[in-house]
């Protein structure tokens, strides 16, 4: 069995999440994708939105589709929470997977720099997401698709009243009216 890993914040969940998650479940012929939020990632700023926000956009975006499941470990774990945590509980569940790990290309030049990031290149083979064309230099294999869209645009263009129709899934937006999130302006 080859299951992909898709790690991120999720903040909020967007189309093109979505359809690298389908490309890359579709080029490397994965059995299921398990879209992974991350409580903070050492990298990154907080998350703009809470983790059970994120969680409920992320579950409303995959409802339905075959081969794309959700996996709280991060958010229900005690931080720090690190990649290779995940990665080894997923192959005490898994254990004859082959496990793919899907990072968005902006990842690259702070990958080598992942808690215990040798166990974790031996425990997975890394893929990247490129939807920018950026062209950053490394060795792991990568879809390239353009999709300009981005979670921090979509959170401006709440934040200033702007639609965000077609750029996430209905029920994500829904999400975002109900809760209120993204309200406020971000930089």
């Amino acid at each position: 069995m080859k299951i992909g890993i898709y790690g991120g914040t999720f903040d909020p969940t967007h189309h093109g999440h979505l359809i690298l998650a389908r490309e890359a479940g579709e080029t490397f012929r994965l059995d299921k994708i398990i879209f992974v939020p991350a409580a903070v990632s050492p990298f990154k700023g907080s998350p703009a939105a809470a983790a059970e926000a994120r969680l409920s956009m992320l579950r409303a975006a995959i409802e339905g589709e075959a081969g794309f499941i959700v996996n709280d470990f991060e958010l229900r774990r005690p931080p720090p929470s690190y990649t290779i945590d995940t990665v080894e509980d997923i192959q005490r569940q898994e254990a004859d997977a082959e496990l793919y790990y899907l990072i968005g290309e902006d990842n690259i030049p702070t990958l080598r720099k992942w808690h215990r990031f040798e166990e974790l290149e031996q425990a997975v083979r890394f893929v990247v997401l490129d939807r920018t064309g950026a062209g950053t230099k490394h060795d792991y294999p990568t879809l390239h698709r353009r999709i300009d869209i981005s979670a921090t645009e979509i959170r401006k263009r709440v934040a200033s009243g702007q639609s965000i129709r077609y750029f996430v899934p209905q029920a994500v937006e829904e999400i975002i009216r109900r809760e209120k999130l993204y309200r406020e302006q971000v930089k």
